[in-house]
């Protein structure tokens, strides 16, 4: 079995494919934003509806650009903690090396 650093390093390790959100309304509200979509298409010309869907193209890279951020600084954030927590240990037991 590799080692987390292992399946890190070789690309084993992607949050961002794995992730499933377990909210009960996901689903639900991505088939309303599907059917949505199916709607500005038979009311918008060809043209106008591929500025809408490069507009929400967009608004998805940035959203993905945020989540990205979000993940590192809760990452950097637990680190930070756990160093804490060790750096407490060494305080309090400091005969334990």
């Amino acid at each position: 079995m590799k080692s987390m650093l292992e399946a890190l390093f070789h690309g084993d390790i992607r949050p961002e494919e794995q992730v499933v959100p377990r909210n009960p309304d996901y689903r639900s509200i991505s088939r309303r934003v599907s059917e949505a979509m199916e709607l500005w298409k038979e009311k918008l010309s060809s043209e106008d509806f591929n500025q809408l869907e490069a507009m929400l193209d967009l608004r998805s890279q940035s959203e993905s650009i945020y989540a990205t951020n979000t993940f590192i600084n809760g990452f950097q954030l637990g680190a930070l903690i756990m160093m804490e927590i060790y750096t407490a240990k060494e305080n309090l037991f400091p005969d334990l090396k």
